[in-house]
């Protein structure tokens, strides 16, 4: 399918002018695209590591003389080399900024209502950038009809690095927050949404967040900062999408935390002696290229977010188990939508993955998770003896498979059983789904032998999104019923999901047919959530 494209010069009211994009099929205006609006100021320079700045409150995109131009996308927060790479040219650490897609035509009485979405990358790559064109399909040829944003946020060392020489700062600076700075940047930009998507036809009050990946795991973040850390008058999000991933184990603290500090700084070549202030000041000096240098050669790899009782609420964990969590849920009327893909395990085994040993498996996973959690995991799969799982072909295998389940399916179904458990109710509430196919549109970017993995079902959801040959017609007959459950939850509407027990799943099954599945890894996961997070 082609687009033609023409500029669209809007008046965003109190914004200003600017200039983006209408991306038009078959001479049909399909929706309006704006690409690149900062929402929040440059985190470079002395602002390195710091948490975002958000912008004047008189700060205007341009005039109507001098429209802004923004018909691009987001610069890129720099990041270590991945799968599918984005454009180094566009790196940049000002890369606080966002891209909006508008349905084109007359928006409802009271807006559009917004999926406000974040891209995965295992917090340590990504982009927001998809191309104007790429929701054509989803806008304009299926029933979901909404403002989608994405934001760019930091990432990798450059959002998640921290230490106790960034505390000492944030004491010089009475109380000043530190760490999370990716977790920072995307609370800013879910705050810039609520306070500015009116200005192009959106209903702030109607704003869903969502994400895959490593994006579903900082919508877990954003839901549990908002729950326990904002005043309800202040509520932003009214109901959350979690695309295979949940909330994971425990972050790491800051003495955690610290060994991989010390670890960087090494790399870099600082000696051990230097200040707290001067490693610092020398950190925010050098070139960001050096930065991800020294990334690319370390052991505790993976910079990921920290426990600090100000981003992070202390006791998340224990509030889930205790009925807390799903209570405030329930209260501010937030729904959850989440599930997986059947083998997710094949594509998590490709990122970082170890050596052939077991030795290797367990510095790997303790580059992402605190050691005792590691400790427990690895019993648990291998025994005392500490042999390979029967299951498991080789020591990579297991590390996919045990990445898997700690990042998708059995940590989130301990989640979502302690959420059914006090109060929320399954198939209302909460929305669970397994994918067990995939469209024929991946098969050129997604090797066939990985099966039904991580990422495969991306398309699905945003309707061929731009993938070569989107959808076949069998395909869109298959899953209409999908794509009118996913347009209704973000809507806000009713949702005729199916569903109506915790350990129930609808599924699309291998066939192609949709079913109500009894979930045969449900014991499983309950027995990894008690053992990680201990018992509901």
């Amino acid at each position: 399918m082609t687009y033609s494209e023409e500029d669209y010069v809007f008046d965003a009211g109190s914004l200003g002018h600017l200039e983006g994009l209408t991306i038009s099929s078959n001479q049909t205006p399909a929706l309006h695209y704006f690409g690149g609006l900062p929402y929040a100021l440059p985190p470079t320079g002395s602002f390195r590591f710091k948490p975002p700045r958000k912008l004047p409150a008189n700060y205007s995109y341009g005039t109507r003389t001098s429209p802004g131009q923004f018909t691009k996308g987001t610069k890129v927060c720099p990041q270590p080399p991945s799968r599918i790479p984005p454009d180094v040219s566009l790196f940049d650490e000002d890369c606080l900024q966002l891209n909006i897609w508008i349905p084109a035509g007359e928006s409802p009485k009271q807006g559009w209502p917004v999926f406000f979405y974040l891209h995965g990358g295992f917090l340590q790559w990504g982009t927001a950038n998809w191309k104007p064109s790429s929701l054509v399909p989803l806008l304009a040829g299926s029933a979901f009809r909404a403002i989608v944003v994405l934001p760019a946020y930091r990432l990798n060392a450059i959002g998640f690095l921290t230490g106790r020489a960034f505390a000492a700062e944030a004491d010089i600076a009475e109380g000043a927050v530190f760490g999370n700075m990716g977790l920072w940047d995307q609370r800013t930009a879910l705050e810039w949404v609520h306070g500015n998507i009116a200005n192009f036809g959106g209903d702030p009050l109607d704003i869903t967040v969502g994400g895959y990946s490593a994006g579903a795991y900082s919508t877990f973040h954003q839901l549990a900062h908002e729950l326990y850390l904002v005043p309800a008058e202040r509520r932003i999000i009214r109901r959350v999408i979690m695309l295979s991933n949940g909330p994971g184990t425990r972050p790491k603290t800051l003495s955690e935390h610290q060994a991989q500090f010390d670890e960087f700084v090494c790399h870099l070549d600082m000696p051990a002696s230097l200040s707290p202030a001067t490693q610092l000041a020398k950190l925010r000096q050098l070139p960001y290229q050096q930065l991800l240098a020294a990334q690319n050669k370390m052991k505790i790899s993976e910079f990921r977010p920290m426990a600090d009782g100000k981003f992070y609420p202390k006791d998340v964990f224990t509030n889930i188990n205790n009925g807390d969590f799903a209570r405030r849920m329930k209260d501010r009327g937030i729904c959850i939508l989440g599930g997986e893909c059947r083998d997710e395990h094949n594509i998590y085994r490709t990122w970082r993955t170890p050596e052939n040993s077991l030795q290797a498996l367990r510095t790997r996973l303790c580059a992402e998770y605190p050691t005792d959690t590691v400790t427990k995991i690895l019993h648990h799969y291998c025994g005392a003896e500490a042999t390979l799982p029967a299951h498991c072909r080789d020591w990579q295998d297991a590390f996919g498979r045990i990445y898997a389940d700690l990042q998708v399916h059995n940590l989130q179904r301990g989640f979502l059983d302690a959420l059914c458990r006090h109060g929320l109710e399954p198939g209302k509430h909460v929305l669970r789904y397994r994918f067990d196919r995939r469209l024929q549109c991946i098969d050129a970017t997604i090797p066939i032998e990985w099966g039904v993995t991580h990422s495969s079902d991306v398309p699905i959801w945003l309707w061929g999104s731009d993938f070569a040959g989107g959808m076949t017609e069998q395909e869109k007959r298959w899953l209409n019923s999908w794509n009118q459950g996913f347009a209704a939850f973000v809507s806000g509407a009713e949702v005729h999901w199916g569903p109506t027990a915790p350990e129930q799943m609808r599924r699309w099954r291998s066939d192609g047919e949709t079913d109500i599945w009894e979930d045969d890894g449900w014991d499983k996961g309950l027995e990894m959530w008690e053992l990680v997070h201990g018992k509901c």
